[in-house]
């Protein structure tokens, strides 16, 4: 990957996460498309935990595929699933996750692995989203070369659509991320930077196939692009998370979020 060609277009001055009004009593879901995807955006989690909001983690696929047969015995799907399940409920046991605020989905994937665009998984999706009700929904950017990311996008937006009440989209920056907007970001320094790499080496097949293939860890492939987001965004920070915020039912929010903003619909 090349990060100097992979430029976020900023359409506006960007806001500080930080800097908005979100109430302690909205609910919040991270819908991972893989196990791992909470994590890459761990530093804004830990702030939405501190500020009183509940967490809740949907894992929507195995993500199996993602570990080398080198990695365990036997290298089957069924090990390969359950290794990264243990790695996912580590590392979310280390942030301070109640357990029972991680869901693995287990949505119905195709013969490479990728998310099936299915009516199964529409209706297990919108079940768990309606028995969480969450105000702010983060998921990756659907500009991007993962077909499960842009898939699992797909699949939310329809529920999105549908959800009846004012609802908040965050998309991040991933590194596999074509091209987007920064609208929000959090910015952070080098001891958050060291406890993000810690929890993101809870992932250990996934950083030891960084390693294999890049020559570095899945933490520092993470943080390398949260400092060229800093960069990118013009931030007064080292490191930064990065956001696109898409509004589903409401002309604003800037009641309740502190910021204006175009809606989807």
């Amino acid at each position: 990957m090349n990060l100097d060609t992979l430029e976020p277009v900023v359409s506006h001055r960007p806001r500080s996460i930080q800097a908005l009004t979100i109430y302690k009593e909205l609910n919040l879901l991270v819908l991972a498309p893989h196990p791992d995807d909470f994590d890459a955006i761990g530093v804004t989690m830990r702030f939405f935990k501190e500020n009183g909001n509940r967490l809740y983690v949907a894992v929507a696929t195995s993500g199996a595929r993602g570990v080398e047969d080198s990695f365990c015995t036997p290298p089957t799907l069924e090990t390969k699933a359950k290794i990264r399940r243990q790695e996912q409920t580590a590392s979310c046991r280390f942030f301070g996750l109640p357990e029972n605020h991680m869901t693995f989905l287990r949505l119905e994937e195709d013969n490479t692995g990728q998310l099936l665009e299915s009516k199964a998984n529409i209706q297990n999706l919108r079940r768990h989203f309606q028995s969480r009700r969450p105000s702010m929904v983060f998921l990756p950017h659907w500009n991007d070369t993962n077909l499960t990311h842009q898939r699992v996008y797909a699949l939310f937006h329809q529920i999105a659509l549908e959800a009846g009440y004012p609802l908040a989209i965050f998309l991040n920056r991933d590194p596999k991320t074509i091209k987007m907007r920064c609208d929000l970001y959090l910015g952070y320094g080098e001891e958050m930077a060291v406890w993000k790499g810690k929890l993101l080496r809870f992932h250990q097949s996934q950083h030891q196939r960084n390693l294999n293939q890049r020559g570095y860890g899945m933490d520092e492939r993470i943080l390398r692009i949260d400092r060229h987001s800093a960069l990118a965004c013009s931030l007064n920070a080292p490191y930064a998370e990065i956001f696109e915020l898409t509004l589903f039912g409401s002309q604003n929010l800037d009641d309740i979020y502190g910021l204006k903003v175009s809606p989807d619909i």
